[in-house]
């Protein structure tokens, strides 16, 4: 079972950064998916706070995904 577990959370983090890089607001940027129970977790660094929250929306979007705890940074240059 955890076998299963393990391989569908590949799968997931692998659809987030797809999903995330395909974004032209994210170009370059890369982004840290990890796992608590099924909520994702996002870690990163963006300029403003609609990207953070553009990119939490585009997770929410992917089916899977439970609940996004966001712990992107906004750092403005």
């Amino acid at each position: 079972m955890a076998e299963v577990r393990r391989d569908s959370q590949h799968n997931l983090r692998a659809l987030v950064h797809n999903t995330l890089s395909r974004s032209p607001y994210f170009a370059g940027r890369n982004f840290e998916v990890d796992f608590r129970e099924n909520d994702v977790i996002l870690r990163g660094v963006v300029r403003t706070y609609y990207q953070k929250q553009l990119a939490q929306e585009l997770v929410r979007k992917i089916e899977g995904v439970h609940q996004i705890d966001n712990q992107i940074e906004v750092i403005s240059a």
